[in-house]
């Protein structure tokens, strides 16, 4: 995606595609030339799928190329900061764990200068409800004079069908073409630049979704496929035309009340399509559950229309509220299975399962997220399988990935879109068509080591087990039965063994093949195993001998993990970039001058998209010096009164502090027209350092007086009343409050976020501080989106800006302090010596704050606020500022 201004032209918009034996190798290429007469941000920005590793990242500015190379993470992060403190030009990208991950890169560029991107990354391709299913994200966020995919598929066993389905609407019907062989495949799609308008006069362009290939291929051993090439074997496992088992399935639903709105209707909606898909040979259970938990049933009943019938009643009743108790509920759950398996009322040939709905952490009963991990894998004992759907943007994902493999399944994230209801039910789909319910294979030491297995819900049917190891081909011999399956329903033997010259003749002969896929693939199934693996090791040492490993692994395959990082570097090596997975995807992240930004939607759990560091701008902080990063936009008190006002047409911060006394109420925003009051009180540090008392907010208090809600936020709890009304939350605790259709979010000691429909939001973080520390105390920051529909009354020390004044910067001259320029502002009428500094902003980064550099004004915001300070001091929390 290319930030849209018509001064920058997309000339080149490429992707191509080689997939051998469901490995897939990509290339995402975009040329593009900064046709302004001024220097202009370029952004790169594409989407990887998740689970895909990014093996190469190149970039051309002019004729100087820019290079990738895979570090360890700590010496790629030492690299980086030396060349930032050095002033060379520095950025970083961080991936989410969302099913698509953004690469983004921002590059500044001066008049003429042409630039080209190109992203590599490989992916194994996976088996869905009987067919494979390779995604690209084709968003170029503008029109390309030339745009083209370009897909190859190279299967040995050779190919069944090749589909492309109309994914990127009807408007582009019959544009793509396929040309299928015995074993190989080519689809083209090249929409000329008048294909890829929105309509015949339209300057934008209609390209904006997935394009999507599916295929299969052909399947006459029931044993499988079992290539063999360069030394390494791949064994693919996904048999067909098996009757499906019964099976005994627990739905775990989440009623809390962060569930509250569309996300219930759309689960409500799903479970019902969902339940009408059980067969009369199943029986099931529904479980509900908020702060308690509740079952429709206490034990499983089979799936006849009349208790169908009922489950659907019962579901539609519910009305969410409270916590969240997830381990009380899930241990409910494998209750009820293992009971009714001690007592002999499952059937031996059935396959037990429980599906777990949720959208959030759990906020009552137990909260540690490896304990209830623990306690969950102790109670299901490999007996079942743990399925988990996280709806919504503030689900933690990785908590209910890390459950479901440890417990023989999967988790599927879902955004609360419209579509919700059809992704549960293709979730639903994937799993719930049990066709095997043990399965072996015995490979043969003489020939076969480093055996790794892809468990994708090997169990259940429309899915795959591809196994890969490294082979001895001296004693091909002991491979002419090289797997014995068993299932419950039937005996699986392998047949016969590819003739391995027969496949080594064909890989040489076809120039799009990859020669290494084999041993790319092994080494794709080994990492993302040991990666499983890890997050169930029981012990650190053994947990830190699998990081040693995967990191090896890493850098011997030249892949990013959560273990290392690229660096992306000039000839020169004067100016650095670096692409780094975090191993907490929900911590945010810093952009410069050339950044790779994650541009997901609320990347920081519990955070709305407003509050994203990399994608907004901002207002307010302390002062610390360390190198410029780009400015993000919003507007920010933090720290000791320090406000930063981001004024978005001049795109500029500027930042001032208010010195006044502990105990003192200052006016952030005061509208009359919305009845919106915003206002913070200030408590001092515990004693005086430098002769000056340190201020900080102590006590923020909100007032919505069209609905009489109020909200009091302090350092200990954050509290919500409605006339005589009144609802508490902790900062210990992590929930919702909902009134009114006013919500309010906390995520344990770190945010509350208040959303007031779609017109407003407001962010408060907690800052926590060593209890014994003889000067700091604890104390809130508060952050206001300039996108906020204030009235044209709103005033108060954020308020005001609302209403952008005109502001004037010039004569910029060298100050006392080398790296603090100082300059003339002009604006009001006033004339202004401001000062080129840093604040901070610690949305994403609370301990050590990322840098925002800005104008200083002098004399608490003098010349620059309407007034004087003091003229903002109010006596009540809740009070509107007097009409001047």
């Amino acid at each position: 995606q290319v930030e849209y201004d018509d001064k920058i032209g997309l000339y080149s918009y490429k992707v191509q595609s080689t997939i051998t034996s469901r490995l897939a190798n990509t290339m995402i290429q975009a040329k593009m030339v900064n046709n302004a007469k001024r220097s202009q941000h370029i952004v790169f920005d594409v989407q990887v799928p998740k689970g895909a590793f990014i093996d190469n990242f190149t970039m051309d500015v002019n004729g100087i190329t820019f290079t990738s190379s895979i570090r360890e993470k700590s010496e790629a992060r030492r690299m980086y900061s030396q060349a930032k403190a050095k002033g060379k030009a520095a950025g970083i990208v961080r991936s989410n764990a969302l099913d698509m991950e953004n690469f983004k890169t921002e590059v500044n560029v001066p008049p003429g200068t042409r630039i080209q991107f190109e992203l590599h990354y490989q992916e194994m391709i996976r088996r869905k409800l009987s067919s494979y299913e390779h995604v690209i994200s084709m968003r170029p966020g503008r029109l390309a004079k030339h745009m083209e995919v370009d897909v190859r598929i190279i299967e040995p066993q050779g190919l069944r069908y090749v589909h492309v389905p109309n994914s990127l609407g009807d408007h582009f019907d019959g544009i793509t073409t396929i040309s299928k062989g015995e074993k190989k495949a080519h689809v083209s799609f090249k929409p000329t630049m008048a294909q890829q308008r929105k309509c015949p006069t339209c300057s934008s362009t209609a390209v904006d979704g997935n394009f999507v290939v599916q295929y299969d291929v052909n399947r006459e051993k029931t044993g499988g496929e079992l290539e063999i090439f360069n030394g390494y074997f791949i064994h693919f496992f996904a048999p067909e035309n098996l009757d499906p088992l019964p099976k005994n399935i627990l739905f775990v639903i989440d009623v809390s009340g962060s569930m509250w709105g569309l996300k219930m209707k759309q689960t409500i909606e799903a479970m019902k399509a969902i339940l009408s898909e059980l067969r009369a040979a199943d029986q099931f259970s529904l479980i509900d559950f908020n702060h308690n938990v509740r079952c429709w049933r206490d034990n499983l009943v089979s799936a006849t229309p009349a208790q169908v019938e009922d489950a659907k009643k019962y579901i539609q009743t519910i009305h969410p509220n409270g916590g969240t108790n997830i381990n009380e509920a899930l241990l409910r759950a494998t209750f009820i299975l293992n009971e009714a398996q001690n007592l002999g009322m499952l059937d031996p040939n059935s396959v037990s399962m429980i599906v777990l709905v949720s959208d959030g952490d759990p906020t009552v009963g137990e909260l540690k997220l490896t304990t209830i991990q623990k306690n969950v894998k102790q109670s299901i004992k490999d007996e079942f399988s743990l399925f988990c759907l996280g709806i919504g943007f503030d689900v933690d994902y990785d908590f209910l990935q890390r459950i479901a493999t440890d417990n023989r399944g999967m988790a599927q994230r879902i955004f609360g879109n419209q579509e919700t209801s059809a992704q549960m039910k293709k979730f639903y789909n994937q799993v719930s068509t049990p066709l095997l319910k043990k399965i072996q294979f015995n490979y043969p030491q003489e020939s076969v080591s480093d055996v790794t297995q892809s468990s994708f819900h090997n169990y259940f049917g429309g899915s795959e087990i591809v196994v890969a190891g490294k082979v001895d081909t001296e004693n091909l011999q002991h491979l002419e039965s090289i797997v014995t399956a068993t299932a419950a329903n039937a005996e699986l033997v392998m047949e016969t063994l590819r003739d391995v010259e027969e496949l080594d003749g064909f890989m040489k002969k076809d120039k799009y093949a990859d020669p290494e896929f084999t041993k790319k693939l092994w080494a794709y199934l080994t990492v993302n195993q040991m990666l499983a693996e890890r997050n169930t090791a029981p012990t650190a040492a053994l947990k830190r001998n699998i990081t040693k490993s995967i990191l090896q692994m890493s850098l011997d395959h030249h892949i990013v993990t959560p273990f290392t990082a690229m660096l992306i570097e000039n000839s020169e090596k004067d100016e650095i970039m670096l692409a780094d997975q975090p191993k907490d995807p929900r911590r945010g992240c810093c952009s410069g001058t050339l950044g790779l930004t994650p541009n997901a939607p609320n990347n920081n759990k519990g955070i709305p998209a407003w509050a994203n560091v990399t994608a907004v701008p901002v207002s307010f902080m302390p002062e610390q010096r360390s190198p410029p990063v780009s400015a993000v936009s919003i507007n920010r008190v933090d720290n000791d009164p320090h406000f930063i006002i981001y004024l978005p047409k001049s795109q500029r911060n500027i930042c001032f502090n208010i010195n006044s006394e502990p105990g003192d109420i200052l006016n952030l925003v005061s509208d009359r027209g919305t009845g919106v009051v915003v206002n913070g009180q200030l408590i001092g540090a515990k004693k005086a350092e430098n002769k000056k008392l340190n201020t900080y907010f102590g006590k923020i208090g909100f007032y919505f007086k069209t609905k009489g809600l109020k909200v009091e936020i302090n350092t200990e709890t954050i509290t919500l009343k409605d006339g005589s009304y009144s609802i508490a939350l902790t900062w210990s605790d992590t929930g919702h409050i909902i009134r009114k259709q006013l919500l309010i979010s906390v995520k344990k000691e770190s945010n509350v976020t208040i959303t007031v429909g779609e017109e407003m939001s407001f962010m408060v973080l907690l800052h926590r501080v060593w209890k014994n520390h003889p000067v700091n105390v604890d104390f809130l920051g508060i952050y206001i989106p300039p996108e906020n529909q204030l009235s044209p009354e709103a005033h108060g020390l954020i308020g005001q800006f609302a209403s952008e004044p005109e502001v004037y910067i010039h004569h910029q001259r060298p100050g006392q302090i080398p790296e603090k320029p100082q300059a003339t502002m002009e604006v009001k009428g006033n004339k202004l010596t401001v000062t080129r500094g840093l604040q901070k902003d610690y949305r994403t980064d609370r301990v050590f704050g990322t840098n925002v550099q800005c104008w200083f004004v002098h004399n608490s915001g003098k010349g620059f606020i309407d007034g004087h300070y003091k003229d903002y001091l109010v006596p009540h929390l809740y009070s509107f500022l007097k009409k001047p």
